[in-house]
């Protein structure tokens, strides 16, 4: 039987902004995605997981830009939000266990509005991934996590890029994922999704 998890919860929060924070001369359709880990991570899984929330998102004309925190203090953007990862962002089968379940990811909000900050928990991430993997799944089980935080980023963009609490309920962007659903070859936006992203990002 497949368990399936709630991919996020989105709690109340203040607004904060971050040094540089504003406009950048850039495509409208342009978000740039600041990283913020906590922990170790692996750049195998990091670099599967920009490609694949970049690969979901793209089907709605909307393009990923990738920085680390800190990277280019003095910068200013269009669009921008915050992922911060807590726990090790890495493949690690023997990783210990939480004994109780979670939302993989959460968001943040301040007077029903949903903010661009959120965060992935990677150990309920790979939790899921390693429920799903068999035999030689472990031989590029980096690639696959990676894909799998790919799918859960997708998802929290989608709830700040439409400033929408709302799940949907087909593909990536729907409330619980198993975690066969977050490695499985393909899990893409559903067309109702993707027309809400246009329809955001051309109101802008």
């Amino acid at each position: 039987m497949r368990q399936f998890l709630p991919v996020c919860v989105l709690l109340p929060g203040f607004l904060a902004l971050l040094p540089g924070a504003g406009i950048k001369n850039e495509s409208p359709s342009t978000v740039t995605v600041i990283l913020d880990f906590k922990g170790p991570w692996s750049r195998v899984s990091i670099q599967e997981m920009q490609r694949e929330s970049g690969s979901i998102l793209k089907s709605s004309g909307v393009r990923l830009g990738w920085e680390f925190l800190g990277e280019h203090p003095t910068a200013t953007y269009n669009d921008l939000v915050v992922m911060t990862f807590k726990g090790a962002c890495e493949f690690e089968p023997a990783s210990p266990r939480y004994d109780e379940l979670g939302p993989y990811a959460s968001t943040r909000t301040s007077d029903g509005e949903v903010l661009p900050f959120g965060e992935v928990d990677c150990h309920r991430v790979l939790q899921s991934v390693l429920d799903a993997i068999t035999g030689s799944d472990f031989d590029r089980g980096d690639q696959l996590l990676g894909r799998a935080l790919g799918r859960v980023v997708a998802h929290e963009l989608v709830h700040m890029l439409t400033k929408s609490e709302k799940h949907g309920s087909e593909g990536v962007e729907k409330a619980a994922l198993s975690g066969k659903q977050l490695i499985a070859p393909v899990l893409p936006l559903s067309a109702f999704d993707v027309g809400r992203l246009k329809h955001q990002m051309d109101s802008h």
